[in-house]
């Protein structure tokens, strides 16, 4: 418990922000994407659990070029 209390939350609070963001945003592109680089169901698998770099791993590799 006293490891909580030590944990600076205004710099924490902002990551855990941007992170979700970014998850949510990437997951709603997926979804809205037809074709993409690989199968679907692995890059929710990537997005989800490779925290902060799955959604950006998603954009840069993920995704089809037009």
């Amino acid at each position: 418990m006293e490891l909580l209390n030590e944990i600076n939350w205004a710099v924490i609070a902002p990551i855990l922000v941007i992170q979700g963001i970014l998850i949510i945003i990437a997951l709603i592109d997926l979804i809205r994407t037809n074709v993409t680089n690989g199968p679907k169901w692995l890059w929710v698998l990537i997005i989800l659990f490779v925290t902060t770099l799955g959604p950006i791993i998603y954009f840069i590799f993920g995704r089809r070029q037009r």
